[in-house]
């Protein structure tokens, strides 16, 4: 998923990060106070590496962003660093004698997986270990439950750092944690120190903890004058082991973490290469900078003088990062632009508007009755927009129902972390009642026979009963009281909801509106014998998109919101009653990869079906049917828009490309946008214009949209 919306606060703060960093492994204040020092190097830096560990969870680890292939990508890139880093710091570690030591291979393993193979390495398996610690427990458990374990992780890991005094007087304590160091040099790794950082981060990604900017200054005003306070206590009493847990560093790097989320703008990809590069590379400066000193005889002020020492170390480091980060971006676009010299747009796109997407959600929910709740029908890849973005987006407005229309629709949301509700609005083989369980969905009834067989599978199953009121697909018939009551009495089957649907609600016709009315009566009346048998009906919902826009008074728990959600309707035809300023959520688009000049008299595309009528400029498109073009916009039925023209789509719609006749309209050239659905300067193609001609509507052109078309969300 791309974003526009980038979180500049955290980019900023890698800098200062990186910078304390190089504090704690220099003691800038040290030739002036040690107290001082402590208090800046030993406490108040410490949350250089807790931020690092909180960024990386912040766009790892989310309900919204459980893909296997994120975490993987993420562990492979800092494994490559990792080795890198190792690579760099062998002859350092060969003058250090480090292949030396006693026990060399048992030793090497775990400064690998713990400690690093220089002193500041271990924040990279500390991150990979604490990545994937984080990552499984969030999914299994989700974030409350993972909160709380990876705290009771970290409680472990205090009482071997800031408060190992405590337990070395306490024999059990002391042997289990000498097991621990013989594995560990210290408890500040990937499994004690690093996955709560990395679910916090999650957490506040997710909004699933929120406060606002004034009360998060205040709490970390507040909570970094207790970390010092709790720092120079447990100082002066000669508890530490290690000084890198405190228990109000956890809060200070909410508050701190929380603060940075609000200042937010344009994305600083360079300057979170740059830090990184300065965390890796500084030990080293060290070393140049005290060699240096040496052969020059300035000891005295650049080594002994820790302030200047600190500021020798920060400049060349940060010279060094920033020189290489230049060159690496010089080679990275000379290889881009060579690649892109030709074509530099993918194939075939369709844009999301997250925005027009949040003002559906509020316009929905403000036509609706007070006490209902919209339903988010998310089916077909939510009507090709993309199930994980759209439900994504709306859970993050507070949308807590969906529905889709097969089960592993539903389970893919589940996996993306989709919490609330979610409606199978069609059949489910009673035989994966288990799945069903597993992933808490809520499975539509469609008939008595249906129910029974889903019961006797073991599992009590969330369902909806559908009640068939004059649609005849799916559902009990509305006079079937006494097989819905058997249902709703019956133990082994849940029943949550109860809804119908209305086959011609979208229509205005007097006809159809007295057969829509008929529905609508039979339904309630249903309720009504429900009720007279004693049992409270569940919550109910009858109207989709049109059934709100036409009839907008009726009152039930839910509105399953489709077409309407994405700001179209069916047709371009339709009026319905309420005139709700919806806004279209999807555009497609495409590019120009070739120009070909046409005389006249040749044809263009299969079995010859245009012939140029005059000597012609034709563009070349890399969108087709498989890509969810209609083929019956061929041959000048249907158009584009490219700059702002609209222009005829010429010849047959092959299966992975189009053409359009540019001849009239100035300057096309390779590389240039047109645009199938959506707006280009003044001129716009409607969803519902495109269906149309067609022949089609709305709902059938965008659910058919090709898979292999990536989406950019803006």
């Amino acid at each position: 998923m791309n974003h526009t919306k980038y979180y500049k606060g955290i980019d900023i703060f890698r800098v200062v990060a990186a910078f304390l960093i190089i504090a704690i492994h220099t003691a800038p204040l040290s030739s002036y106070s040690e107290t001082g020092d402590f208090i800046f190097t030993r406490i108040i830096s410490r949350v250089a590496v807790p931020f690092f560990l909180m960024s990386s969870g912040f766009f790892l680890i989310s309900r919204y962003n459980y893909n296997d292939d994120r975490l993987r990508t993420f562990v492979k890139k800092t494994v490559l660093i990792y080795a890198v880093s190792i690579a760099i710091y062998i002859p350092i570690n060969i003058y250090n004698g480090y292949f030396a030591m006693d026990y060399l291979l048992p030793n090497i393993i775990k400064d690998l997986l713990f400690d690093g193979t220089l002193y500041h390495l271990w924040y990279l398996p500390s991150s990979v270990i604490g990545a994937m610690l984080a990552w499984f427990i969030v999914k299994k458990t989700g974030f409350k439950k993972a909160l709380m374990i990876t705290l009771a992780f970290y409680v472990i890991g205090l009482f071997g750092d800031s408060y190992y005094g405590i337990s070395e007087k306490l024999p059990l304590l002391k042997a289990f944690y000498g097991y621990v160091f013989q594995v560990s040099g210290y408890t500040r790794n990937g499994v004690f120190f690093a996955p709560v950082f990395f679910v916090l981060g999650g957490m506040i990604a997710d909004q699933t903890i929120h406060t606002s900017l004034q009360k998060s200054l205040m709490g970390l005003l507040v909570s970094v004058l207790l970390l010092v306070s709790e720092g120079i206590l447990l100082n002066r009493l000669g508890v530490q082991r290690h000084d890198s847990m405190y228990i109000l560093l956890l809060p200070c790097m909410y508050f701190l973490f929380h603060t940075l989320t609000f200042w937010k703008g344009h994305q600083r990809a360079f300057l979170r290469t740059a830090t990184l590069v300065i965390y890796i590379i500084h030990p080293m400066m060290i070393v140049v900078i005290r060699m240096c000193a040496k052969l020059l005889g300035l000891q005295t002020l650049l080594v002994e003088n820790s302030v200047v020492h600190y500021l020798a170390v920060s400049f060349t480091s940060t010279a060094f990062a920033v020189l290489s980060v230049l060159a690496f971006y010089k080679v990275k676009n000379s290889n881009t632009k060579t690649k892109a010299s030709v074509i530099n747009k993918e194939r075939a796109w369709i844009e999301i508007d997250l925005n027009n997407l949040s003002h559906n959600v509020k316009v929905l929910r403000k036509a609706m009755p007070e006490g209902c709740e919209l339903m988010a029908v998310v089916k077909a890849d939510a009507y090709g927009h993309g199930s994980f973005e759209v439900s994504a987006a709306v859970s993050r407005m507070g949308v807590k129902s969906f529905a889709v229309a097969a089960i592993d629709e539903g389970i893919a949301l589940r996996r993306y972390g989709i919490e609330g509700e979610i409606l199978i609005l069609g059949y489910t083989n009673p035989a994966r009642a288990r799945e069903l369980y597993k992933y808490n969905l809520t499975q539509t009834l469609i008939s008595f026979e249906y129910a029974g067989f889903l019961a006797n599978q073991g599992y009590k199953i969330k369902t909806h009963i559908k009640v068939d009121t004059g649609m005849h697909r799916l559902g009990f018939a509305a006079s079937d009281v006494d097989d819905i009551l058997k249902v709703l009495r019956d133990k082994k089957i849940y029943v949550c909801g109860i809804f119908t649907h209305l086959c011609v609600s979208d229509s205005l016709k007097a006809e159809d509106v007295s057969f829509t009315k008929m529905q609508i009566s039979s339904f309630y009346q249903l309720l009504e014998r429900i009720r007279m048998a004693g049992i409270e009906p569940p919550p109910i919902h009858i109207q989709s998109s049109y059934g709100l826009l036409n009839y907008p008074e009726l009152k039930c728990d839910y509105v399953r919101a489709g077409i309407a959600l994405y700001g179209v309707l069916s047709s371009p035809h339709d009026n319905p009653h309420l005139h709700l300023d919806l806004r279209p959520v999807l555009s497609l688009k495409s590019q120009v990869i070739l120009m070909r000049a046409v005389r006249s008299g040749d044809s263009v595309g299969y079995g010859r079906s245009y012939v140029a009528k005059r000597d012609s400029l034709i563009a070349i498109l890399s969108i087709g049917y498989a890509d969810g073009v209609p083929r019956n916009l061929s041959s000048e039925n249907g158009e584009v828009l490219i700059g702002g023209h609209t222009v005829p789509i010429v010849g047959r719609i092959c299966m992975d490309q189009l053409a359009v006749d540019v001849t009239d309209i100035p300057d096309v050239a390779v590389g240039m946008t047109a645009t199938l659905i959506g707006t280009d300067n003044s001129n716009s193609l409607s969803a519902a214009m495109v269906a149309d001609k067609a022949g089609t509507i709305t709902n059938e052109l965008l659910s058919r949209m090709g898979t292999r078309i990536i989406h950019s969300i803006t």
